[in-house]
C-alpha cells in the first residue's frame, strides 16, 4: 500500500525545484496531484506528463496565487476536476533580494503578495473541501531565513517568518476538525535559483553547514510525504527545519 493512495493534492509553484519534486513525490505514493504556477508553459506541461506517467490523475493550471480571486477560481475548478482536497502544499514562492536600504516598495509587497497572501489564499480556499470532508494535511514552505533572518532578505524573511506564524494558527483553528498544518524551513537546497549564485559564494555556503553540502529537492520531498502522510498524524502546528544543522 502506497503512503498516499487515492489521495488528492495541491501543489502551488510546482512546475520546477522544490515543488516539482514534491508533487513527483507523492505521485510516487499513489497521489493524485493537481499544481499550480504562473504560467501554463513548456516547464507546466513537462511536469504535468511526468506525473501523468506515474499512473496517477495530474494536470497543471496557470494561477496567480498571489490573488485572492484567481486562487478561489482555481481551487473550484481543483475540486471540481478531482472531486476534493486532502494535501495543500503551499510552494509558491518568489525572492527580490537587497539591502533594506535599497529595498523598494515594489520589491517589498511583491514578495509579502507571492510569498505569505498566497499561503492565506490557497488554505482559505481549500479548507472547503478539507473542512467538509474532516481531515486534511496542510504543508506550508517557509525557510531558515523565517526562523534565523538574513542580511539583504528583509522581504523574504519577514514573509516566511509570518508564514510560521500562519501555519500555527492554522493548526490551532482547524486541529478540531482534523486538519492538521504545518511548515517545513529548507536551507540552502540546490535549485535552478541556488545555481545561479556564483561558485565561490556557493562554496562558502556549504562550508557553512555541518553536513557540508547543500540539500537536494528531492530530500526536501521527502519530508513533505512524511508531512503529507499518516505517518504524521500527530505531528500539528510544527516548523521542521530540512537545513543540515545550518541553522538551529
Amino acid at each position: 500500500m502506497k503512503l498516499l493512495e487515492g489521495k488528492t493534492a495541491i501543489v502551488t509553484g510546482a512546475s520546477r525545484g522544490i515543488g516539482k519534486a514534491i508533487a513527483l513525490k507523492f505521485a510516487q505514493e499513489g497521489c493524485h496531484v493537481a499544481f499550480t504556477d504562473l504560467f501554463d508553459d513548456d516547464n507546466m506541461k513537462n511536469t504535468e506528463n511526468e506525473l501523468l506517467a506515474l499512473g496517477v490523475k495530474a494536470k497543471g493550471y496557470a494561477s496567480d496565487a498571489s490573488s485572492f480571486s484567481d486562487t478561489d477560481r482555481v481551487v473550484g475548478e481543483i475540486v471540481g476536476d478531482f472531486g476534493g482536497v486532502d494535501i495543500l502544499v503551499n510552494n509558491a514562492g518568489i525572492t527580490k533580494d537587497t539591502l533594506l536600504l535599497r529595498m523598494t516598495e515594489e520589491q517589498w509587497d511583491a514578495v509579502i503578495n507571492v510569498n505569505l497572501k498566497s499561503v492565506f489564499n490557497f488554505t482559505k480556499a481549500a479548507q472547503k473541501s478539507m473542512l467538509k470532508q474532516k481531515s486534511g494535511s496542510i504543508i506550508n514552505l517557509s525557510s531558515v531565513v523565517g526562523v534565523s533572518g538574513n542580511a539583504g532578505q528583509a522581504n523574504y524573511s519577514a514573509s516566511k517568518a509570518g508564514i510560521i506564524g500562519f501555519t500555527k494558527s492554522v493548526a490551532r483553528e482547524l486541529g478540531s476538525r482534523g486538519i492538521r498544518s504545518n511548515a517545513l524551513a529548507p536551507g540552502f537546497i540546490i535549485t535552478e535559483m541556488t545555481a545561479r549564485i556564483p561558485e565561490e559564494a556557493r562554496k562558502a555556503w556549504e562550508e557553512s553547514i555541518p553536513l557540508k553540502r547543500g540539500g537536494t529537492p528531492e530530500e526536501v520531498a521527502n519530508v513533505a510525504l512524511f508531512l503529507a502522510s499518516d505517518l504524521s498524524s500527530y505531528v500539528s502546528g510544527q516548523v521542521i527545519s530540512v537545513c543540515g544543522a545550518m541553522k538551529t
